[in-house]
């Protein structure tokens, strides 16, 4: 095969092209809570006070410490942490937890009463202390 055959192969896998539209997504939706949070959440924070979060600011020499703008970013985070795992995380691990139809493959082995070794299911003898093993009840 050419590598570009590869490539083609490789990109088109359905595991790229989901990773691609949910981290294109994913900044959408953040870039979403984040004018939530600075044009709605902080404005209202503002109305009980004189000062929005906003603008907190802490001044030190020339340099000023955008407190507020570290605030609204915290806040974006914990609604984005918090949409995430109610709409995302839950009902997959809901749907994950229904969606298994797989039955349990039977054991082929099982261990010596003397020694505690895994041994096949039909023996009689164990292999490693060579003690007489019952036979297996059905």
């Amino acid at each position: 095969m050419s590598v570009t055959s590869d490539f083609k192969d490789f990109v088109l896998r359905g595991n790229v092209v989901d990773l691609a539209v949910g981290v294109v997504i994913g900044g959408a939706f953040g870039t979403v809570v984040t004018a939530l949070v600075k044009d709605i959440i902080t404005p209202i924070t503002g109305i009980f006070g004189k000062v929005a979060v906003a603008d907190w600011v802490y001044p030190i020499g020339a340099a000023n410490f955008l407190i507020g703008d570290f605030v609204n970013d915290v806040i974006s985070f914990v609604l984005i942490a918090f949409a995430v795992f109610f709409f995302v995380v839950k009902p997959v691990n809901f749907l994950m937890s229904h969606a298994k139809t797989e039955t349990p493959e039977p054991a082929t082995t099982r261990e010596c009463p003397e020694c505690l070794s895994k041994i096949p299911i039909a023996a009689t003898r164990c292999a490693f202390c060579t003690a007489q093993v019952p036979a297996p009840s059905a």
